[in-house]
């Protein structure tokens, strides 16, 4: 089995990608053949609404058709066990690479069908790890919680199963003093740190070893459809 995390950070070894680690720790942990992906490192767009998913017919029905550094992660994608994307949160949003890839990724599953169905035909669990500045008393007031739950739902109609876990009020910098910070509690989050954001990693980890739990019996409808083609 193969679990695939994604990091839309900007920074490869702070909150974001330190959660995406202990998610794959625990897929890892039960046995999962595990990958992080730094999307940053890529140079991608978003979906350019050429349709050639849409083409019926078309080489490309159902899957990107743009060559670029996107086109191989994709494929890495589609064909995993499980997906895990992390991001930090952005004027309320996730990055634009990670809300590119979710574009490029999604659009070219969906259909203009009547259900407005899918086309990937396997069911695989997928986690969507988001952190956050914002204090967890405020996300209900600044709309968070509707913006990425919209997400959420989106990936459960595509892949069949979605979770997100959201890391709220979290320490940024390794010295405040160098910025301008005083309406922030530096005092606060460093405790928060050193207090929470362990509990956040450890229910990191217990995704991965849920997903992973999981992947067995999807991976096994996988392989029966393709011995299905093969005959």
């Amino acid at each position: 089995m193969k679990v695939i995390a994604l990091n839309g950070s900007p920074r490869k070894k702070w909150n974001t990608a330190t959660l995406l680690k202990h998610a794959l720790d625990g897929a890892a942990s039960k046995g999962a053949e595990t990958e992080l992906i730094h999307l940053y490192d890529y140079n991608y767009k978003s979906c350019i609404s050429c349709f050639a998913c849409k083409l019926k017919g078309g080489k490309s029905y159902g899957r990107c058709a743009v060559k670029d550094d996107l086109k191989p992660i994709l494929n890495k994608v589609h064909d995993a066990d499980a997906i895990i994307l992390g991001s930090p949160i952005y004027f309320g949003m996730p990055t634009g690479v990670i809300r590119s890839f979710t574009e490029r990724l999604l659009f070219q599953y969906i259909t203009y069908d009547a259900n407005h169905s899918f086309l990937f035909k396997r069911n695989i669990p997928t986690g969507l790890i988001y952190t956050m500045n914002v204090e967890q008393s405020l996300i209900e007031a600044m709309g968070y919680d509707r913006t990425l739950m919209g997400v959420e739902m989106t990936f459960k109609r595509c892949f069949g199963a979605s979770e997100t876990l959201m890391v709220t009020d979290t320490y940024q910098f390794t010295d405040y003093s160098k910025y301008e910070t005083s309406g922030l509690n530096e005092a606060r989050k460093a405790k928060r740190k050193l207090e929470v954001f362990p509990e956040d990693c450890r229910k990191a980890f217990e995704m991965g070893v849920r997903f992973a739990g999981q992947t067995p019996n999807f991976t096994e409808v996988r392989n029966i459809s393709l011995r299905r083609k093969e005959k």
